[in-house]
């Protein structure tokens, strides 16, 4: 689904859940943010792999979406920090049990790979 039709009240709730969570760094953003704040740079260190560009990015759009605030300092330097939202810690709760199933999962392909499809 589109950000776009993210909008659309006639959709799926967990289609438009997963709107806001879709990409390979949202839902590890979610994760190091619920522990509590994070500069940018705090998030690219625990984030090897991410881009400047992609963190950005997916800041701005988990901030659009409602689930990140961001704080921006007038100090110099320029000083900025991101934490969850009341509603981005209502969604982290809501997907602890999707990854408590995840980890389930990991683990019988972990023990019997042939036997899972």
């Amino acid at each position: 689904m589109s950000r776009a039709r993210a909008q659309d009240t006639n959709v799926c709730g967990v289609s438009a859940a997963i709107v806001v969570i879709e990409g390979k760094w949202k839902t590890s953003l979610l994760w190091l943010l619920e522990a509590g704040p994070h500069r940018p740079g705090e998030l690219r260190r625990k984030l090897p792999e991410i881009s400047e560009k992609v963190l950005t990015q997916a800041l701005r759009e988990m901030t659009e979406d409602g689930l990140v605030h961001r704080e921006a300092y007038d100090v110099l330097p320029p000083k900025t920090v991101y934490s969850l939202s009341a509603f981005g810690r209502e969604l982290a709760e809501a997907l602890g049990p999707l990854s408590d199933w995840g980890h389930r999962r990991l683990d019988l392909l972990t023990a019997a790979p042939a036997t899972v499809s």
